[in-house]
């Protein structure tokens, strides 16, 4: 194989490991200011900058160990089978990031992450047959998809064990009298106005701030 073969490989390797966290973030990055701000998180979770910078490092290192592979010839069957594995969590990995981010769905996420760990260790089993360097730099990843996991589940456990919102926006209801009234709990509908009476939609009036946590 020629030296320009070769660079080309690691180029488009690489392109595409980047081009599945690419694709992820289309999910991710509108969250993170919005939902993911709002929601219970553990004491452990990073502050959201170090994603970015994590998350391209694990993806160009994936990239690298998938050329490796590919440098050794797509002919025998026991390097097609690799190749098939990675991409296999390579697509679970961008699902996992429409199910959390996108569909919001922690829970959903929890599962399918587990599923995604296992495709991850399975990729770094049949890597370590054909090249140990392709398999050692797949362990920083699966290492972070370990701690992702376990952040996953903490959120989703913070959730269910929340059995009421922390705050209701605070949007104010105009009364026949005059009067406004706020949301209330448990469920944040607006509190009763004074008459018992519900004002017509027209009188609707919103304040505009957001649901913040305690």
């Amino acid at each position: 194989m020629s030296k320009g073969i070769k660079i080309l490989k690691l180029i488009i390797s690489i392109l595409i490991c980047q081009g599945a966290g690419a694709i992820g973030s289309l999910f991710t990055s509108p969250a993170i200011s919005t939902w993911y701000a709002t929601i219970q998180k553990p004491s452990f979770n990073p502050p959201n900058w170090i994603f970015a910078p994590v998350w391209t490092l694990l993806f160009l290192l994936m990239g690298i160990s998938l050329y490796l592979i590919w440098s050794k010839g797509f002919k025998d069957k026991e390097i097609k089978t690799a190749i098939f594995i990675f991409f296999a969590q390579l697509i679970l990995n961008i699902f996992w990031s429409i199910l959390f981010f996108g569909l919001q769905s922690p829970l959903y996420a929890f599962i399918e992450i587990i599923i995604l760990w296992v495709a991850i260790l399975f990729t770094i089993i049949s890597f370590y047959k054909i090249s140990k360097t392709a398999a050692f730099l797949l362990l920083p990843y699966i290492l972070w998809v370990s701690f992702a996991g376990y952040l996953n589940y903490s959120i989703w456990n913070l959730q269910i064990n929340t059995s009421e919102p922390i705050a209701c926006t605070m949007d104010a209801k105009l009364c026949p009298d005059g009067s406004y009234v706020a949301r209330i709990l448990p469920k944040c509908d607006f509190a009763p106005c004074p008459d018992n009476q519900d004002a017509d939609s027209k009188h609707y009036q919103s304040f505009a701030f957001r649901r913040t946590n305690r």
